[in-house]
């Protein structure tokens, strides 16, 4: 099983990146995947999720209204606008197990049974 993510890089303030998440090695129809952010001062914040129907969606409220997630086919992206200073970080995608009842959106890291390897986001001014 594998995450790949990529996409980051240096961006200036007010700028746009989407980062993308390439999932192989199993099925993930049963699975949220997810978008954590790494900072040193902070650790590892949930960003967003999405089922892989796409039916049922979260995101944070740090980055709502800037932050999108979508997927299509076995990507996952993480589309990331007006980005700001405290955005920077390192970006790891990851994959939950779905409850089987109910409407619940794992967001802590121990829900989450896969993870990418992180890519880089440096917001500049």
């Amino acid at each position: 099983v594998q995450l790949q993510a990529s996409g980051g890089g240096l961006v200036q303030t007010g700028g746009s990146l989407r980062l993308s998440c390439v999932a192989s090695g199993r099925s993930f129809s049963s699975y949220f995947m997810g978008w954590f952010r790494q900072t040193p001062e902070k650790g590892r914040d949930f960003l967003a999720a999405i089922t892989w129907s796409g039916t049922n969606s979260a995101i944070a409220d740090s980055v709502k209204g800037r932050f999108t997630i979508s997927r299509d086919k076995d990507t996952v992206y993480l589309q990331m606008n007006l980005l700001k200073l405290e955005d920077t970080g390192v970006y790891y995608c990851a994959a939950a197990p779905r409850r089987s009842v109910g409407s619940y959106t794992p967001m802590r890291e121990d829900e989450h049974t896969y993870w990418g390897q992180g890519t880089l986001v440096t917001v500049s001014s």
